[in-house]
């Protein structure tokens, strides 16, 4: 669905396509335990978001140079306009990189090479946010944090991913209370596989102004109320909720019930390259699966630029609002192609 949209919950190496990992791996020299595409592609089934992890850190081994990050954020922004994306919030992981024995400036670097020319060859604005891995130490966390104060000029905020089970978000105050010291935007996965309480810890130990999926919020109609009032975005993942076992299957899916309930909620892809969709993918299954309207699928879009971090730059957010109030529903998803060609 090329309906203008941001993407707000985007892990840049989740983007790792089989047809890529193949060529940066033959680029690079490495050997994949993978006979083909085929192969890979038939790895990308899991039980539970340990699996989906394993086979995640395990493929960041084709990534090495600049040029490597530099082709993989090219390749997700392309695809992403594509699919009506305008603004993308792209996380990344650099503890994942720097522990196999990448310089962080290798992965800014490289994916600046893309972010900083996006505008300009695929119409889409950026920013970057740097996440922290959950089940790595808040020590590993802060150490990175002081290695990337140099970058600071082309990263935005922080946030923090990876397995949630047993990493409550107060392990992490100290790294948080220093980003939020460098005038650092502060998000946080919670409530995906954590419990409800996650939830309302990331507001209040880590100030986050933003909550990375926060499904289980329901569980506590009081923390529902407080996000309804506050007006805290979630960026929730439908096709990942799916793949990864926090639904059972997309009908099962509680974003109606949230927007009934007056939740900002936005609808993003995660890590698309392993859960069968980008931004607009994941439009098309809300709609056709959970019967999500024009005005439904309106409201999604305009809560995406909403809960953007755009206060630099309020004239670009109110000229992507018009965007999502002019856009034109097509009645089928060919009609949709030809009606916005190029997005």
């Amino acid at each position: 669905m090329s309906l203008p949209k941001a993407e707000l919950h985007l892990h840049i190496e989740g983007t790792l396509e089989p047809e890529l990992a193949f060529e940066l791996a033959a680029r690079n020299g490495v050997t994949l335990p993978y006979a083909d595409t085929d192969a890979l592609r038939e790895a990308y089934r899991f039980e539970d978001l340990q699996s989906f992890l394993d086979l995640y850190y395990e493929l960041m081994a084709v990534l090495r140079t600049e040029q490597d990050f530099a082709d993989l954020a090219d390749a997700y922004l392309a695809r992403a306009a594509a699919q009506g994306v305008r603004h993308a919030e792209i996380f990344f992981d650099p503890q994942a990189h720097t522990k196999r024995g990448l310089e962080l400036g290798t992965v800014v670097e490289g994916l600046w090479r893309a972010l900083g020319r996006s505008e300009e060859t695929h119409g889409v604005s950026t920013r970057l946010i740097m996440c922290f891995l959950r089940d790595d130490s808040a020590e590993s966390a802060l150490e990175t944090l002081r290695a990337a104060e140099p970058y600071l000029d082309r990263i935005t905020g922080v946030g923090l991913d990876s397995a949630e089970v047993g990493h409550p978000p107060v392990k992490f105050r100290e790294v948080y209370e220093r980003a939020a010291a460098l005038g650092l935007r502060r998000v946080a996965h919670a409530g995906e596989e954590g419990p409800p309480e996650y939830i309302t810890e990331a507001l209040d130990v880590l100030g986050v102004e933003r909550v990375d999926h926060g499904l289980r919020c329901l569980e506590d109609p009081a923390l529902v109320e407080r996000l309804v009032r506050e007006r805290i975005p979630l960026t929730l993942c439908p096709l990942s909720n799916v793949r990864l076992r926090a639904v059972d299957t997309l009908a099962d899916h509680p974003l109606p019930a949230m927007l009934d309930a007056g939740l900002l909620c936005t609808v993003n892809s995660d890590d698309p390259a392993y859960f069968g969709g980008y931004a607009g993918d994941n439009f098309d299954a809300v709609r056709d699966t959970l019967g999500l309207g024009e005005d439904r699928l309106r409201e999604l879009a305009r809560n995406s630029f909403l809960a953007s971090f755009l206060e630099d730059d309020e004239e670009r957010r109110a000229r992507y609002l018009a965007e999502v109030d002019a856009y034109v529903f097509a009645r089928s998803r060919e009609e949709d192609g030809e009606r916005h060609p190029g997005r």
